[in-house]
């Protein structure tokens, strides 16, 4: 029943009501005579406008009153995805060596004052995907804070290079004590195979002792349009992204309640596509990957609590990386589009990350587990 024929029988009860006398007694009125009855006037009925020209209205091209594209072609243009943009990762990682910045150090030896519970020393950290792009600078960012470091990759021949240019970028950067040199090994592992995983970590063990902290860094991204996606690439996406994540972290969350020790954490790279919709390029698989990794940490914080381990995320924005390179250089117009949806108007450099993963995996987090950090220029 719709509302004019709901007022319609409201009405006609009413005034039958008013007019019939209770039982047994006479010119007695139903309600007092101050009380207001209920309109007896007709009521106008609601009905839909269609929507029509509105000349009179400066703004009716761009609300919803208009139809079509009558603001111009424009009209949604920037904030949807172009099905056209199709980037394919490339099987052979060595394509995007040319991309591949150098490591920068610190310039010297540096000594200034900060808070002692950043530091890592004695502590032993993997890193996944950590041979290049920001897992190598993430690692980076751990030896210099004091940890040793397991760097994993299923490309290991590059890891074991990575390794030992991070030991000499240590050496020439700390030439007073040659003596203390940071441990980093290079280890096998394709993180989306359990025994892969588990193999992984018995072997990190065998060589460092212990893990005290994870950060999953291995992953990628693709872009094609969802209804032409390759199932097969998406599955492999999702392995690589989601299932490693998870693989990984159970395997060292396991190690760390054996240990039954206080300062274990884990770190997990997300993106600020786990949380907002990219475009131009269309990547709903990779978007849904990085929300299932912002939510699996912030599940996994709560289950292991008890165990005293933190997990966190990071959530990048866009980074200058190997591959954003080799994209924009195939695409220079996304550059433009890219920088002017964020606020600082600027794509971060991947030592942008180097502050916000030694925070969160030492002690001056100690109080933090489940959140999210986003990194992504506002």
């Amino acid at each position: 029943m719709n509302t004019a024929s709901t007022l319609r029988l409201l009405r006609h009860t009413s005034s039958r009501l008013a007019a019939r006398p209770a039982a047994g007694v006479t010119n007695t009125p139903l309600v007092k005579t101050s009380a207001r009855l209920l309109n007896t006037t007709s009521s106008q009925r609601i009905t839909h406008s269609p929507r029509r020209k509105n000349d009179s209205d400066p703004y009716h091209k761009v609300s919803t009153d208009a139809t079509g594209t009558s603001a111009g072609p424009h009209e949604g243009s920037a904030s949807r995805t172009d099905r056209d943009i199709i980037v394919e990762y490339p099987d052979d990682e060595s394509e995007l060596a040319a991309h591949q910045p150098p490591l920068r150090g610190r310039g010297g030896v540096h000594f200034v004052r900060t808070l002692p519970t950043f530091s890592l020393e004695g502590r032993t950290a993997v890193v996944t995907g950590g041979a290049r792009g920001l897992g190598l600078v993430m690692g980076q960012a751990l030896v210099s804070s004091g940890a040793d470091l397991a760097i994993v990759d299923l490309n290991k021949e590059e890891g074991e290079k990575q390794a030992k240019e991070l030991v000499e970028m240590f050496r020439r950067e700390n030439p007073d004590d040659p003596e203390v040199v940071p441990k980093i090994t290079a280890h096998y592992c394709d993180v989306s195979d359990p025994e892969s995983v588990t193999e992984c970590i018995g072997e990190i063990v065998d060589k460092h002792g212990k893990i005290d902290h994870l950060v999953t860094s291995a992953g990628f991204t693709e872009n094609f349009a969802a209804e032409i996606y390759p199932y097969d690439r998406m599955k492999k996406l999702w392995g690589v992204n989601v299932d490693g994540t998870y693989l990984f972290a159970t395997g060292v969350a396991r190690h760390l309640m054996d240990r039954n020790i206080t300062h274990g954490s884990i770190v997990f790279i997300g993106s600020m596509s786990g949380a907002i919709v990219n475009v131009p390029q269309p990547q709903a698989p990779y978007n849904a990957a990085k929300a299932a990794i912002r939510h699996l940490a912030a599940s996994l914080a709560v289950e292991w609590a008890h165990a005293h381990i933190r997990v966190n995320c990071i959530s990048p924005g866009y980074m200058l990386t190997a591959l954003t390179r080799k994209i924009l250089d195939d695409k220079p117009e996304l550059n433009k589009t890219w920088t002017s949806l964020i606020p600082v108007g600027k794509m971060g450099s991947p030592e942008d990350l180097q502050g916000a993963v030694v925070y969160l995996l030492s002690d001056a987090s100690r109080y933090v587990t489940g959140a999210d950090l986003r990194v992504d220029g506002g």
